[in-house]
């Protein structure tokens, strides 16, 4: 199991937990692994999320992986131009 923090915003969709723990070997599995478990977080991963690993930005591999000794953070991905 792997924990992952999440932003305050996301509280509503689980439960009002900020920290939540997903069984995951990598980021993909996780991000899945959320949506199995808190199926209201699905739109959210959907439009588009990173993930940081121990302070690094995790932007487009889902096959990084993870372990229960990671810090891992799920970051609202900014847009803008």
């Amino acid at each position: 199991m792997v924990e992952v923090n999440l932003w305050s915003g996301l509280k509503a969709y689980t439960g009002g937990a900020d920290k939540v723990e997903v069984e995951a070997r990598n980021v993909g599995e996780l991000l899945r692994g959320l949506v199995r478990a808190y199926p209201d977080l699905e739109p959210t991963i959907e439009a588009g999320v990173s993930v940081a690993v121990d302070g690094r930005i995790i932007a487009s591999s889902l096959t990084e992986p993870v372990s229960s000794e990671n810090e891992i953070y799920l970051i609202q991905r900014l847009k803008g131009g």
